[in-house]
């Protein structure tokens, strides 16, 4: 597919995605992290869309797991946990050594990212707060919001694919 046949559909697929997370159980702002992550996945993929008979489904399904995979996820560890806490759930020295070695390896991430990014990262995974609130705080866009904390997480994601595959 295209760019420009790509922003062109780009709207409808943005509102189908935002659409089935909220059916499925999202709040706006979950709906809206996931809207943007579903096209961002989806412009990576562009060039191979041609396949699909529904692009809107592609959409819908994309989001409809997205939110249950962060369903999943939800109750885990905040990005900023107490390291005793942490560590007290490993069963052997050896998890205890490379639970440690992963909060280093972590936290070190953060702070390579952008200021902002890392700020931003950190008022909505830590201190739980909405992208208006963050927005209003920062005195930026709501959509700067949204697009500097899909920076943060790509650029994390990135780091723990590298890391994985050594």
């Amino acid at each position: 597919m295209e760019e420009s046949a790509f922003e062109q559909i780009a709207p409808q697929l943005r509102e189908k995605a935002l659409g089935t997370s909220l059916k499925y159980g999202a709040d706006n702002m979950q709906a809206e992290d996931i809207a943007q992550d579903v096209m961002v996945r989806l412009w990576q993929i562009r060039h191979d869309l041609g396949r699909y008979r529904s692009l809107e489904a592609v959409a819908a399904q994309a989001a409809k797991h997205l939110l249950f995979n962060l369903r999943r996820r939800e109750g885990t560890l905040p990005l900023q946990e107490d390291t005793a806490t942490a560590t007290a759930t490993a069963y052997s020295p050896e998890d205890q050594f490379e639970e440690s070695e992963n909060e280093a390896w972590l936290q070190q991430r953060l702070k390579s990212l952008p200021d902002t990014q890392y700020l931003i990262l950190h008022m909505r995974q830590v201190e739980n707060k909405s992208g208006k609130e963050i927005a209003a705080t920062l005195g930026i866009a709501e959509t700067s919001v949204r697009t500097l904390l899909a920076k943060a997480r790509k650029a994390l994601l990135e780091d723990i694919r590298k890391r994985d595959t050594r």
